[in-house]
């Protein structure tokens, strides 16, 4: 805690996802000229994509990942399930665990219609996103293992988009180093080596509620719509 302290410094660097997002539009700006579709994982992606989209003049959609948690520990994840029957395991933790196939098929289907119930949920029954030759900017409010990211970075892939960029304000190090090699691009502002939880990094970091990633949608929608 004392060098996560320090890393800190006078304070934490974002004041809330929405500041978080304009600084992490900074070193977007490159690709804009791309056209690019501004993805956010919900709920607390959506503020920091919001601004991104703002920025690059983008639209922005969401894409749900679930977390699938170990049996009597559900915080702790063995893998993740993501749109178009993605799922991603660590199998490390699979077999250090000993979890057994029924239980692996029965937690997926669970959270694979939980994806698909919040897909509906916020956007509203509106049709998903065509990204196909497009650049397709991912967006998270920070990654600690990076599990649903994973799955989601995968299930953007089997969309056929041209590029795809991963963003997020924070990252824990060890985190990142390996999607370098999944991703076309990986913007982070923050790296460290010592994460902690994430909401250290922000000043603000209370819970979105659902009705603001809705409105945050719906009022991308309408910039689009009206640009």
């Amino acid at each position: 805690m004392r060098e996560l302290a320090g890393m800190l410094g006078a304070g934490p660097p974002f004041r809330d996802r929405r500041d978080a997002g304009k600084k992490l539009a900074r070193c977007l700006i490159r690709h804009r000229g791309e056209r690019p579709i501004v993805f956010a994982l919900p709920r607390g992606g959506v503020p920091v994509g919001y601004e991104i989209a703002l920025a690059l003049d983008a639209p922005l959609d969401v894409i749900v990942a679930r977390k699938l948690g170990a049996p009597d520990e559900p915080e702790f994840g063995i893998g993740a399930v993501a749109p178009g029957g993605v799922r991603v395991l660590n199998e490390g933790a699979v077999r250090r665990l000993g979890i057994p196939q029924d239980y692996l098929d029965r937690i997926t289907r669970l959270e694979t219609a939980e994806v698909e119930r919040r897909l509906r949920h916020f956007r509203g029954g509106l049709p998903e996103t065509n990204v196909s030759g497009r650049t397709v900017i991912l967006v998270d409010d920070g990654l600690a293992t990076g599990v649903t990211a994973r799955a989601a970075v995968e299930a953007l892939r089997l969309r056929g988009p041209e590029r795809i960029v991963l963003a997020m304000p924070v990252c824990a190090a060890q985190t990142a180093e390996p999607f370098r090699a999944e991703v076309d691009d990986l913007v982070c502002l923050k790296c460290p080596p010592n994460l902690g939880a994430i909401g250290f990094w922000y000043r603000d970091f209370d819970q979105t509620p659902d009705i603001e990633v809705v409105g945050l949608l719906e009022a991308a929608r309408r910039r689009v719509e009206e640009s």
